[in-house]
């Protein structure tokens, strides 16, 4: 029985090497993945019906089943992954183990409950507009975005492939880290960050409980990094971050799909639907004209960061809405998520959320984004960092700094 509602199949439990660096674990999928004999169905009915089962392993899940861990099966997701709550009107809503009053966020929702709820040690997922990061932020737990391109996306079914990422959650960094090397097929090497970078037009589009939390976080950063600094991040607006990252998604989703949405008129959720048809009204010359911004805004930051510093701000501007939530309030909550997530997408850098801070005994993630292609730098950085304040801190204080739940 699948009390969270996490799966969209259950009890695969498929292995295929008795020996390896992730022995002894279970892991479940996104329902985008490809596994053998099984159709991805990419959170709706339609698109399950209209497509066949998969010949062979996704590259992501295949180096997982060779490294010894189990997949225990596949994981509900939003419609054709294009929202971040993680609803979705054919199967139901995954159950947020912190609050199940609360969205699990989207669209590796299946994924992050899995994990949270400790039905498998790790997940996978997919991160093309905070699919792996918010659920993550929402659900208390570990969550990865890899430098784009840097993992395969081969055997996933995609959004946009612009800014599509395979991406993974766990209950600890350790974990976390491990994965990464096993994916990257690569070891840490390069010596620690020595800058934070607080963007401060990020933060104030979070709530003020939020700040009040993150505030704590920055203070509690100073032994550990040489320098910290506050600046804006976008003289001009995060709008412009925002409507480019929008356009150029928007643009290469309908590409993708529009085609097979117009053959077979699939039925989705209204909020799905309303996106779609938005899609497909964006035009060339807005999305040449938005390749040239994001290039620009990539520049930009690039120069930011150089290669020992570390962006710090909250995953999401506060806890996760409550369930059925509708109106002016949430599509406002999906903004600013949007605002603060477009970040490390149109950059393509790594984007690893922590769960760090609590609202009310709620999680909200706190994000370290780096420099592209330094993902296991990133990586191992946090798994340094909570051994450290492990070593140095109380139980008690460690819940309110870096949650491990084994």
């Amino acid at each position: 029985m699948d009390k969270w509602n996490a799966f969209k199949k259950n009890y695969l439990n498929l292995y295929e090497a008795e020996e390896g660096s992730l022995k002894g674990m279970t892991f479940a999928v996104k329902d985008v993945f490809a596994v053998k004999g099984i159709v991805a169905g990419a959170g709706n009915p339609d698109w399950e019906r209209t497509h066949s089962s998969s010949i062979e392993h996704s590259f992501a899940v295949k180096r997982m089943l060779e490294e010894g861990a189990m997949l225990k099966g596949t994981t509900h997701t939003d419609e054709l992954m294009f929202s971040l709550n993680g609803e979705n009107i054919h199967y139901g809503t995954p159950f947020n183990p912190t609050s199940i009053d609360r969205i699990p966020g989207g669209s590796s929702s299946g994924s992050a409950v899995a994990v949270a709820a400790s039905e498998v040690d790790f997940a996978l997922g997919t991160d093309t507009g905070g699919s792996i990061r918010i659920p993550a932020s929402y659900c208390g737990v570990y969550g990865f975005r890899p430098t784009h391109g840097l993992i395969s996306v081969e055997g996933v079914i995609p959004l946009a492939k612009r800014f599509d990422t395979v991406g993974w959650m766990t209950r600890e960094p350790e974990l976390l880290y491990k994965i990464g090397t096993i994916l990257m097929n690569q070891d840490y090497s390069l010596p620690s960050f020595r800058r934070i970078i607080i963007p401060e037009d990020i933060i104030e589009l979070c709530s003020s409980e939020c700040q009040h939390a993150f505030s704590k976080q920055k203070e509690l950063m100073k032994p550990f990094v040489e320098t910290i600094d506050s600046i804006n991040l976008a003289s001009e607006g995060m709008e412009i971050w925002l409507n480019t990252f929008r356009t150029l998604q928007g643009y290469q989703i309908w590409r993708e799909h529009g085609q097979w949405i117009e053959e077979h008129q699939p039925t989705f959720g209204t909020d799905i639907d309303q996106r779609f048809k938005w899609a497909k009204t964006i035009k060339k010359e807005e999305y040449d004209q938005a390749v040239l911004q994001q290039r620009k805004l990539k520049d930009q930051f690039v120069r930011l960061l150089g290669e020992d510093s570390l962006l710090m701000m909250p995953t999401a501007p506060s806890i996760a809405p409550l369930l059925r939530a509708k109106g002016e309030k949430l599509e406002e909550q999906r903004k600013r998520t949007l605002l603060m997530t477009c970040v490390s997408g149109l950059i393509g850098a790594p984007q690893v959320s922590v769960p760090a801070m609590s609202i009310d005994g709620l999680p909200v993630g706190l994000s370290f984004i780096g420099s592209t292609h330094q993902d296991l730098r990133l990586l191992h950085w946090v798994k340094e960092y909570h051994e450290k304040v492990q070593k140095g801190a109380s139980t008690i204080e460690i819940s309110d700094h870096f949650i491990s739940r084994k």
